[in-house]
């Protein structure tokens, strides 16, 4: 194989007219270097033959589930019709339909009790509503207040202390904002 290699140089150094090297590994590196066979793909195909092919399969063995054809709400590969459910009507008297709105106008029909006058506000019939969030108004930071006002008598920061701690974190940064964010009344004409 040197040898060959070595024929070779000394064949092409004489032909083109090489200065001769020093060393033979650097001529043969000269050699595979001008001499080596370039390899090229075909970089293009014609039309012809790609249309002589017929058109590239796409997605082969997928079946589409969603039926994209017309107006029959059927499948190509089903004979039977789609399933229609059957009519059921709405049981209007169940106990959600029945008592939905009963106590809406509780505050405009008057006193409850002829005797002792008092009568019954809305707010008092939330009974899905925590009590601390019944009859609220007002922003976050003044429900944060009132809900810890509420439930630090029962044990709260005891029984549940890491949300104890983010509500009291939470009240603290709503204070700071209200406090230097927000604009007061007072400071119109300063």
């Amino acid at each position: 194989m040197t040898s060959l290699i070595g024929s070779m140089i000394s064949t092409l150094g004489a032909t083109l007219k090489y200065r001769s090297l020093v060393g033979t590994a650097n001529q043969a590196s000269k050699v595979v270097a001008l001499f080596s066979p370039e390899w090229t793909t075909v970089r293009f195909r014609f039309h012809a033959d790609k249309v002589a092919k017929g058109p590239v399969p796409r997605r082969f063995g997928y079946e589409d589930k969603i039926f994209k054809g017309g107006l029959l709400p059927r499948t190509a590969y089903q004979d039977k019709r789609l399933p229609i459910p059957d009519y059921k009507p709405k049981n209007s008297w169940n106990e959600k339909r029945a008592l939905f709105g009963q106590n809406d106008y509780i505050d405009i029909l008057g006193p409850s009790n002829e005797i002792t006058q008092k009568t019954l506000h809305p707010t008092q019939l939330l009974y899905n509503v925590p009590h601390w969030l019944r009859g609220v108004k007002g922003n976050e930071y003044q429900v944060l207040l009132r809900k810890r006002k509420f439930v630090q008598k029962e044990g709260y920061p005891i029984t549940h202390p890491t949300k104890w701690a983010e509500l009291n974190v939470r009240i603290k940064k709503l204070y700071k904002y209200l406090n230097t964010k927000t604009k007061s009344p007072f400071w119109k004409h300063a």
